[in-house]
């Protein structure tokens, strides 16, 4: 059986796709590749952030379901998402930018033997920057190079997925039974578990908490997490498993820019399975990635309506020469 490869993207919702494409281009310095739609909802934008090229296991999308309330932390949520920076250093320029720029941020700490740096966006959706020092395992991407981070300081990829759940043996199981984790260090109420080649691109890590409500999804919470498999062959294969396991699973999805298995663990935790190809460089020139609006070949016939019912966003970038910013 071909083991997953590690994180593959996190989507969660945003009240606002306009302050997250300013929030996620101009903060945090990763790049837009695709602006499409929601494929079950296409009157909802979906925006993918990621590494210079889009590659898997460096993007973060966002829905902006109209009219959705805000959500509220808890419970049995994927509750945070973690960035890959360069090192230890990259981390204290990070914590002088996030105060610079007025952004909700904690003081640097560690985290099973890694440096981390907890902050939150204008939605309070949580996020954690991780540091690659000492890191062995799954390699991560390419910053942004036209981006306004200089290269030794910028986001390369996803890190640790954060669950929290009051389930802490139910989950450990899921994640090692059915997914092929394996559980790698606790420092409680936290527990590591790690697929793969391992390190900050392969791993989960399981907060056990009996006292918090149950999340409520909305606005500034995480809809799902995905991990990595190659390509459809394995894909299909991790079909086979779930089913011979009995989970209920939505089988084969052609998202277009990859293929997907979904399977909801919880009420509140929705896990993905997702090939690491095709990837977002067809239908855009490397120079322009993000700017047109990008619709898979089965929406295309319905551009005309579909541009109609979402509202413009301007997203070029490509007239645009971005500063590094050093201080």
């Amino acid at each position: 059986m071909n083991s997953l490869k590690g994180v593959h993207h996190v989507t969660a919702i945003t009240s606002s796709a306009e302050k997250n494409y300013e929030f996620f281009t101009y903060t945090l310095g990763m790049r837009l590749v695709k602006k499409t739609v929601n494929q079950d909802d296409i009157q909802t934008y979906h925006l993918f952030f990621a590494d210079d090229r889009g590659q898997a296991g460096t993007d973060m999308t966002f829905f902006d379901f109209p009219g959705i309330p805000k959500g509220q932390h808890g419970n049995d949520e994927i509750y945070k998402t973690s960035f890959r920076v360069p090192s230890d250093d990259a981390l204290l320029y990070w914590e002088k930018r996030f105060t610079r720029l007025g952004v909700e941020h904690k003081a640097i700490t560690q985290q099973f033997g890694k440096r981390v740096l907890d902050f939150t966006d204008f939605d309070g959706q949580l996020y954690q920057l991780i540091s690659d020092e000492n890191n062995e395992g799954v390699l991560s991407g390419t910053p942004w190079q036209e981006g306004p981070i200089p290269l030794e300081y910028a986001i390369t990829g996803l890190g640790p997925v954060h669950i929290r759940t009051s389930q802490k043996e139910g989950m450990g199981a899921f994640l090692e039974q059915v997914l092929q984790f394996s559980e790698v260090k606790e420092e409680s109420p936290h527990t590591l578990f790690e697929v793969g080649e391992g390190g900050n691109g392969a791993q989960v890590i399981v907060e056990h908490n009996t006292v918090l409500p149950s999340g409520r999804q909305g606005y500034g919470t995480v809809h799902h997490a995905a991990f990595r498999v190659e390509d459809q062959t394995v894909l299909k294969e991790w079909i086979d498993r779930l089913n011979n396991h009995k989970i209920p699973n939505s089988g084969f999805v052609d998202r277009h820019f990859f293929a997907s298995l979904y399977a909801r663990v919880t009420q509140g935790i929705l896990f993905e399975l997702a090939t690491d190809g095709p990837g977002f460089m067809g239908d855009e020139p490397y120079e322009t990635l993000g700017e047109k609006l990008s619709l898979p070949p089965f929406l295309e016939p319905k551009r005309e309506s579909i541009e109609q019912s979402v509202r413009h966003i301007d997203t070029t970038r490509s007239t645009i020469t971005f500063e590094k910013e050093y201080e």
